[in-house]
């Protein structure tokens, strides 16, 4: 069994992106976080995950959240949006259980806001 704080997931991955991108048909976002997923897999069978996202592709009539299931050893994987029944944002206890996918878009907006903030602060004090 895997014990360590979520707030301690949050970092940010070395090699996690930080821009969007477009890879083929995809719109890439980025997005940091550490998520309790209520998924129902293709079989239909209904699991609990956790999941550090590392981002959000939005594809052709396709949603996936991207992310590493820190309780198997599959490592990084997409998760169907369309699939999460619930989701816990694990640094703030804040429940989705509706509008998921929009929930999802506008936290990968706000992220990225931050972080062109962040960058613009260090390039002033540069």
């Amino acid at each position: 069994m895997v014990t360590t704080f979520a707030t301690s997931l949050l970092k940010p991955a070395r090699n996690a992106p930080v821009e969007e991108r477009i890879e083929g048909a995809w719109h890439v976002y980025p997005l940091e976080g550490a998520l309790e997923l209520d998924y129902v897999d293709q079989a239909g069978n209904a699991t609990r995950r956790w999941v550090l996202a590392r981002e959000l592709k939005v594809g052709p009539g396709k949603m996936l959240l991207g992310g590493i299931d820190i309780l198997t050893e599959d490592g990084y994987r997409g998760f169907r949006v369309d699939r999460i029944q619930r989701l816990e944002d694990a640094e703030t206890g804040l429940v989705v259980e509706h509008n998921i996918l929009d929930w999802l878009m506008k936290l990968a907006e706000r992220q990225a806001k931050a972080r062109k903030r962040h960058l613009a602060r260090v390039q002033a004090g540069a």
